[in-house]
């Protein structure tokens, strides 16, 4: 792809905090963008353009964005694949591609995927039905994880199976939709690496991050993380197998857990900028936001050393209403999605609200 020229118009499919940044990292590039998504008054509409308020199966609209885009992209995973596929039907640039989309959408097609590229992962079944669910855990053990096969997220859409007990209730839980039950992985720590590839093949990646979760959800990220040569080099490795397998373009993190032994399962696949990935925006001269807009515009990539080290903490929920506290702390920048709540009750329990980075050193 020939690189798009200053003042040309990206296309967002997706309006949350992750369309917001991407949209800010774009215009300082110099380029114009439309956002797409179902909320008039979104994070990402804010800081945009425009925005184009609608379905994202709406085909009419969705033909509209492709007559006025020169490439289009997203920051949603959950976006539908076949949306995708009718934009380019239409002669729209779209990067990542829908494949890429649908592999990783899925669970199962996701760690299949991996296996076949030479990446180790938690060993997993995947579970159509209770007998399949049975015949899983009797292969599996426990306690293992039953998780639906997509839109689970932030611990969202998962249940941990303790005993044989807890069978027909944690597959109720799920409501009937396809899943996956995934085998513990006793780890010692779980990591990321967030990395981008270009039209013309070229990958670049950023340090590796230290990840911790509290309730299923990204509490802080610590990078460069402080962990072994042989560990980033085998996360490199790893993320330079997920790009090339899937033809990508633009930036995706590999979310990985470190075994005691100093191996590296996957995860998961996060086709989009990461949280983990936020602490970018301190810390490299590069962020992944204005990496991905690079990548998917035809731009060389950027320069991703790191300058210093980073803790990202996600803020979440009434952590945001400490924001005078916060905005006078020495020595870190306050991020704010802009996200509406009521003023009687405050923004929602565990909603990502914005987060913190910290310069440790």
């Amino acid at each position: 792809m020939q690189a798009l020229e200053l003042g040309a118009t990206i296309g967002i499919l997706g309006d949350g905090q992750l369309g917001r940044m991407l949209s800010q990292a774009a215009s300082r590039l110099g380029f114009k963008v439309v956002i797409f998504g179902p909320d008039a008054e979104s994070p990402a509409a804010q800081v945009s353009l425009t925005s184009k308020v609608a379905a994202y199966t709406d085909e009419i609209v969705l033909a509209r964005l492709a007559e006025r885009c020169d490439v289009i992209t997203f920051e949603f995973e959950n976006v539908p694949a076949a949306s995708l596929d009718f934009l380019s039907s239409l002669g729209a640039t779209v990067a990542p591609s829908s494949r890429a989309l649908r592999m990783t959408q899925d669970r199962v097609l996701e760690k299949r995927f991996a296996r076949d590229h030479g990446i180790e992962t938690v060993d997993f079944r995947a579970v159509d039905s209770l007998d399949d669910l049975k015949a899983a855990v009797a292969d599996l053990g426990l306690p293992s994880l039953l998780k639906t096969r997509r839109e689970g997220y932030d611990g969202k859409g998962q249940v941990w199976i303790k005993s044989v007990g807890d069978l027909e209730a944690a597959f109720d839980t799920l409501h009937g939709r396809p899943a996956i039950l995934e085998a513990k992985a006793n780890f010692a720590r779980e990591i990321s690496v967030v990395a981008a590839r270009n039209w013309d093949g070229a990958v670049s990646t950023f340090p590796i991050g230290e990840n911790h979760h509290v309730g299923g959800i990204l509490s802080t990220t610590l990078a460069p993380a402080q962990i072994g040569n042989d560990s980033v080099g085998q996360a490199h490795v790893i993320a330079r197998k997920v790009l090339e397998g899937l033809d990508y373009v633009g930036v995706l993190a590999v979310e990985l857990f470190v075994l005691n032994d100093g191996r590296l399962l996957l995860n998961e696949i996060a086709p989009r900028v990461h949280n983990s990935g936020h602490w970018t925006q301190d810390g490299c001269l590069c962020d992944q936001f204005e990496q991905h807009i690079r990548a998917v515009a035809g731009w060389p990539l950027g320069d991703t050393t790191a300058r210093c080290t980073v803790e990202m903490t996600n803020l979440l929920g009434a952590d945001i209403l400490d924001w005078e506290r916060l905005s006078a702390e020495a020595r870190a920048r306050l991020y704010v999605y802009g996200k509406d709540f009521s003023p009687k009750d405050g923004p929602r329990p565990g909603r990502k609200m914005g987060h913190i980075n910290r310069i440790k050193t």
